[in-house]
């Protein structure tokens, strides 16, 4: 099969490799489109290896079609149309997945479309609900609105009838953002998100943040009483300053989390539980997440340039033609 590698510099090609085969619990897809992800550009850098076991491809997330099973038991899915969360290797033409992680995909719904759904939903639900506990009439802020999972952030917090306030770096996002069902975007290179924040007399239940560095403490100015602060990754730096008596007088809890390095348990009970409060509507257009580009698999350096300029509105998916 054709898959994507990279090499030292992080110059990415198309190779060949063997198709792999599925272990007991999995099943194998053969790969109509799969979503690029931040993750992948730091794991092309060796920052952000593959947990053993995983593949070493790259690549978290796919959509297509089941051609084989590892176990018997599974041949009800031979065929359908799913999308998953993988072990690495969604960047080829066929890849194994976890058989109890499956979605199916509606005959209306095209594998673009689902390929854009389980990293960036997963890790939203993880973190605003399982994590942050976000509940009806509290307010989520959101770091990054307009990426992937800040797209996924928003749509799930006004699906439980929180309020969403997020930071953005431009006016054109903060335009996507409110368009998504943010009641409050601030663009941060123009003004500064607490004392926006403060003015309106806004505090935070639960921040989804993924830059750290300085906002840390920022966080912890807007933040309410027994806040949850889920900390996705680091682009602000990752070393921080903390007022203790802050912490302390604020009962703040600080989270930090990534989905990747969940063991295998864990990613079929938050499948189970994301599925029993929003299968019935992912696929509905208050749900939906705008997809900014679709590439071919030889334009895969073009996907990994978008997200590393930090220029997409949504999410970025590559199509796999074979």
């Amino acid at each position: 099969m054709n898959y994507i590698t990279y090499d030292k510099s992080g110059q990415l090609s198309i190779a060949q490799t063997d198709i792999p085969t599925p272990q007991k619990h999995e099943v194998l897809i053969k790969v109509a489109a799969f979503g690029i992800n931040r993750a992948d550009l730091l794991q092309k850098q060796g920052k952000y290896p593959a947990p053993d076991g995983d593949s070493a491809i790259l690549g978290l997330e796919a959509a297509g079609t089941v051609v084989g099973c590892g176990d018997p038991q599974f041949q009800g899915v031979l065929n359908k149309r799913v999308f998953a969360l993988t072990a690495g290797g969604a960047y080829a033409e066929y890849v194994c997945i976890d058989a109890l992680q499956l979605f199916e995909i509606p005959d209306e719904v095209s594998f673009e479309t689902a390929a854009s759904l389980a990293e960036v939903y997963l890790t939203a639900f993880d973190a605003a609900i399982r994590l942050g506990g976000l509940q009806k009439a509290q307010t989520l802020l959101i770091h990054g609105g307009a990426s992937g999972v800040g797209s996924a952030a928003i749509r799930i917090a006004k699906a439980v009838g929180a309020k969403v306030v997020t930071t953005q770096s431009t006016e054109q996002k903060c335009q996507y953002a409110r368009q998504l069902g943010a009641d409050l975007a601030i663009n941060y290179t123009q003004d500064d998100f607490v004392q926006v924040m403060k003015a309106q007399g806004l505090t935070a239940n639960v921040i989804i943040d993924p830059v750290a560095g300085d906002y840390t403490s920022k966080n912890v100015k807007v933040a309410a009483m027994d806040c949850h602060c889920i900390n996705l990754a680091m682009l602000g730096g990752r070393h921080v300053e903390l007022d203790m008596a802050q912490i302390l007088a604020k009962r703040f809890n600080l989270h930090g989390s990534t989905l990747r390095n969940r063991n295998q348990e864990y990613k079929r009970e938050l499948v189970n539980a994301f599925k029993k409060q929003f299968a019935s509507s992912i696929f509905s257009k208050n749900m939906a997440i705008p997809i900014y580009k679709t590439v071919a698999l030889s334009e895969i350096e073009l996907a990994h340039a978008i997200l590393h300029k930090n220029e997409n509105l949504g999410k970025v998916v590559a199509k796999v033609s074979l």
